[in-house]
């Protein structure tokens, strides 16, 4: 048996604090050290399971002497946790370039499954779900226009991720390239003031040109078929 300490992946909520698995907050409360994208944002998680465990950030812009120290804790057998602000470490988070120095050094790498805001988007969206293309956020300026009209070459579910501030803005862009597609739009999933709008995309457009947006968004285009409408 290897004398080396596992890193654990845990799924944590991505806005109601009671959507974490049994399993996590067991993880959670047992390892020697949890590894959190924002520790201020990850305290309020903590705090509402009575998790005490000493945490140490982890990062995008986490130096590689920061990123060496983790690893070196791990080789000596300490067990740590990786969690992200909200969601699944890795998707679209922190965590990546982590998990392939645990896979270089041999350590042992445990998925604990929580919530995804892209799983819980297309469970309630009516769109087909058989198929679907991850996309992330788009480029904000360079490869932009290029990245959405690949997205025409694509026959089966698109899910994006937009900031607030650019929704109308993508909106507009996937409409004008993709042609009036059927489409959904998830807002502050598991939240107070979750909201789900269903459509074309030109609807969608009107229905946030109405008021200020604000909050996490997913968007979810239906392939170009007029099987798929609402």
């Amino acid at each position: 048996m290897s004398d080396k300490g596992q890193l654990f992946v845990i799924g944590t909520p991505i806005g109601n604090l009671e959507d974490i698995t049994l399993r996590a907050i067991s993880t959670l409360k047992n390892v020697d050290i949890i590894l959190a994208e924002d520790t201020r944002n990850s305290k309020k998680i903590l705090d509402a399971h009575n998790i005490d465990t000493k945490m140490m950030s982890y990062h995008d812009h986490s130096s590689e002497k920061e990123i060496k120290k983790i690893v070196d804790l791990l080789c000596n057998g300490k067990q740590l946790a990786l969690i992200s602000d909200a969601g699944t470490p890795t998707i679209s988070d922190p965590g990546y370039g982590l998990i392939r120095d645990c896979i270089r050094n041999e350590i042992g790498i445990v998925p604990i499954p929580g919530v995804s805001s892209i799983t819980a988007a297309m469970s309630i969206s009516g769109l087909p779900s058989d198929s679907f293309t991850f996309v992330g956020f788009l480029p904000q300026k360079k490869g932009r226009l290029k990245k959405i009209k690949d997205l025409q070459k694509l026959d089966n579910t698109i899910i994006l991720f937009e900031s607030p501030f650019r929704l109308e803005k993508t909106l507009n862009q996937l409409l004008e390239h993709l042609g009036d597609r059927t489409a959904v739009v998830g807002r502050e999933l598991t939240k107070l003031y979750e909201e789900v709008i269903r459509g074309n995309l030109s609807d969608i457009i009107m229905h946030f040109s109405k008021s200020k947006v604000k909050g996490e968004i997913v968007i979810m285009i239906g392939k170009d078929d007029d099987r798929i409408n609402f």
